[in-house]
């Protein structure tokens, strides 16, 4: 019965993870992950937001950026 219940401790834990991976391809998480470089050139963009530089901006698909000239 332990050996049992540890099988299925074992499944649930491997779903969530699993799913808990693949849900986070399809959040704003993923712009988390996208590699930019450490490069102090902001820019504005439509959405009203400012970010870092440009590379920041796309990985947010953030449209029509230009820079705000704050270097």
């Amino acid at each position: 019965m332990k050996r049992q219940i540890s099988r299925i401790a074992v499944a649930v834990g491997i779903t969530a993870v699993v799913g808990f991976g693949l849900s986070s391809l399809f959040t704003e998480a993923h712009a988390a992950r996208c590699i930019c470089p450490q490069l102090y050139a902001p820019v504005i963009c439509d959405n009203g937001k400012t970010y870092v530089n440009p590379c920041y901006a796309g990985c947010a698909h953030a449209k029509n950026c230009v820079p705000t000239g704050d270097i």
